[in-house]
């Protein structure tokens, strides 16, 4: 269980998050909506651990993560620009996750092709990131998230650089995955389409306050 309680964070003098509780179950996605710079990329790096909040505690299963550094939460955090490293070829992006942890790297690679493989782009293992199609990428950034089985997949605003086709299409995908993986997720977005599509609740971030939507 993911559990958010009492976050605060200001910025120039402003409050993003003036009390924020949030508790994410198993299994569920959640989703949060807000204008921009209502704070709700702000929130998913707390959660993530690369910010730290004024006051509050990100917990996780009763866990105060407050020490524990953002590679050991066991969170994967994927950005809207898909944050692919453009040195790397397919496979060896989808496997960093794993080198990192230590896998050896013949076994990191051979698991990344097992997951490219689930996602249909298993053909494309040696290809430079760059020469695959604004989907194809953005299935590379979700198997290299799922890859290290996290305990908690952040969105942020994911499907914003595609077209409306395939963004509908990729939210439908996204969604079952994530069900079938059984991990809790947070998405942020703008739309309220998306959000509908992929989570079971969803909130709204106004002026540093959670207000529930469905």
């Amino acid at each position: 269980m993911l559990d958010l309680r009492d976050l605060h964070k200001h910025w120039d003098h402003r409050p993003l998050l003036a009390g924020v509780n949030l508790r994410v179950a198993p299994g569920e996605t959640v989703a949060l909506l807000g204008a921009s710079g209502s704070g709700k990329s702000t929130l998913l790096k707390i959660v993530a651990g690369l910010e730290a909040p004024e006051r509050g505690c990100v917990c996780f299963d009763g866990q105060d993560l407050a020490a524990v550094p953002p590679h050991r939460r066991g969170f994967a955090l994927m950005f809207q620009d898909f944050a692919l490293f453009p040195h790397l070829n397919v496979q060896d992006n989808v496997a960093f996750g794993l080198v990192e942890q230590g896998v050896p790297r013949a076994q990191a690679r051979e698991r990344a092709r097992e997951m490219l493989a689930r996602f249909g782009l298993a053909e494309h293992a040696r290809s430079r990131v760059w020469l695959l199609s604004g989907g194809e990428q953005q299935r590379v950034a979700l198997a290299r998230a799922l890859i290290t089985n996290p305990r908690v997949l952040l969105l942020d605003e994911p499907f914003s650089a595609l077209d409306t086709t395939l963004r509908e299409r990729l939210r439908a995908e996204f969604a079952q995955r994530i069900r079938d993986a059984g991990m809790s997720a947070i998405l942020v977005t703008h739309d309220e389409a998306e959000a509908r599509a992929m989570a079971a609740h969803a909130w709204a971030l106004r002026e540093g306050q959670l207000q529930p939507l469905w």
